[in-house]
């Protein structure tokens, strides 16, 4: 794969062989984000687990103390009162049974983030083979399927972030954006990690962080010690 000449002289910066502190790392990181738009910092976690096994699935999500950056776009499946709740909350899309055929058949996914209450999940349930595929679907451990609409929308928009284990293992996901500060960044950083060592499966045997890798958007990775956590 050819790199541009940003991509290359950015990576001059990083040296592959070292294992960065966080701290350094999130520097270096924001150095090479070279690119005309706010790129994302994304951290990408390689762990010993295997999914396949259940007693070994990392899920959950984590409220991120700076936010994303992003504007996130949240949809709630509620009935009844629940409805004016979710909205006073200020979810953008509130509805139940008749968004159904918006979503399955006009392909809408205008949305980032869905909620459900419990009650709703028969109907959400149905919209599993669209959901699922796009990491979509509500689940109880993210927090997004709840009678406390107004906490769980609240919790979205201040920047909660969902992780979770992809079929190799790895663990992806955002922790700011390059504009921030790297105090913001340390602190989004230290907040997920705390989070994902507190997840670690009690059926794992041997190590379980097997590296940590930051990265902007465009630019080159930034591998991080491993050591502190």
């Amino acid at each position: 794969m050819k790199h541009g000449k940003k991509y290359t002289e950015a990576a001059k910066l990083v040296d592959r062989a070292t294992f960065y502190e966080p701290n350094d790392a999130i520097a270096l990181v924001k150095k090479t984000a070279t690119a005309k738009f706010d790129e994302t910092i994304e951290v990408h976690i390689r762990t010993g687990c295997d999914g396949r096994h259940a007693e070994q699935q990392i899920r959950g999500a984590v409220v991120l103390p700076n936010g994303t950056g992003k504007t996130v776009k949240v949809l709630v499946f509620a009935k009844g009162d629940k409805i004016n709740e979710a909205e006073a909350a200020g979810a953008d899309y509130v509805g139940g049974e008749e968004l159904i055929p918006k979503i399955q058949n006009e392909g809408w996914l205008d949305f980032d983030v869905v909620v459900a209450t419990p009650d709703m999940m028969g109907v959400v349930g149905r919209l599993g083979k669209v959901l699922g595929p796009k990491g979509l679907m509500p689940n109880p451990k993210a927090g997004t399927v709840t009678m406390d609409v107004t906490k769980a929308v609240n919790d979205i928009k201040a920047g909660k972030i969902e992780y979770r284990l992809d079929k190799t293992n790895i663990v992806h996901v955002p922790v700011g954006k390059a504009s921030f500060s790297e105090e913001a960044l340390q602190e989004n950083f230290n907040a997920l990690m705390d989070a994902i060592v507190k997840a670690k499966p009690s059926a794992l045997k041997g190590q379980y962080l097997r590296s940590i890798t930051l990265t902007s958007t465009m630019g080159p990775g930034v591998k991080v010690s491993v050591a502190k956590f």
